[in-house]
């Protein structure tokens, strides 16, 4: 079970950044048999800090991934269109790249935020009490809102946590990759 849902996983993540993200020989160590998560820089690619990375990490420390992303069979068809990130209700949810707010309010009775960058993609945070508007110019870092545990009850349990979409047009992409510098490399099981 534990592995086909690491491949599951990795399939969905890779294929998520497959246009853009390379895994370079020499940068998949490991010992065999097991899944090298570490991040991989993704050569080309530079973001406005210099660094190479695409997206920040939303909360400040980075957060540990209480649930991945799970891609869909069909459009409509069961999965996680996002990654659920382990929080404090209040805390401050940031912008994980710079961009235009394009909705903040509520969806579903629950507190939501969409900021579309300029490489086409869509960012979106919820349950959060949104401290921006529609039309507001934001900054890698900036605070959209504080995490409103209370407008998402059930969605991770009794745990605290943020969900954060990754969107290009109506198709959701896996986050991390974007969030940990390219994808994620399967090593051989043997």
């Amino acid at each position: 079970m534990f592995r086909s849902t690491v491949l599951a996983l990795v399939v969905a993540s890779a294929s998520a950044v497959l246009a853009t993200s390379v895994v370079t020989e020499g940068q998949a160590a490991g010992t065999a048999g097991q899944v090298n998560l570490e991040p991989t820089p993704v050569p080309g690619h530079r973001s406005e800090t210099g660094d190479r990375a695409r997206w920040r990490w939303p909360l400040r420390p980075r957060p540990a991934v209480l649930r991945p992303f799970r891609a869909p069979e069909s459009t409509y068809g069961a999965g996680h269109r996002g990654l659920d990130l382990a929080t404090a209700d209040g805390a401050a949810v940031l912008a994980v790249e710079s961009g235009v707010v394009s909705h903040a309010g509520l969806v579903a009775g629950r507190g939501t935020v969409t900021v579309a960058h300029r490489d086409g993609l869509s960012s979106t945070y919820e349950p959060l009490d949104p401290v921006v508007v529609v039309g507001d110019v934001v900054t890698s870092g900036d605070v959209l809102g504080t995490l409103r545990a209370r407008d998402g009850p059930r969605h991770c349990g009794v745990r605290a946590c943020l969900h954060l979409g990754a969107r290009r047009g109506a198709a959701y992409l896996d986050p991390y990759p974007l969030l940990a510098w390219g994808r994620l490399a399967l090593l051989p099981l043997g």
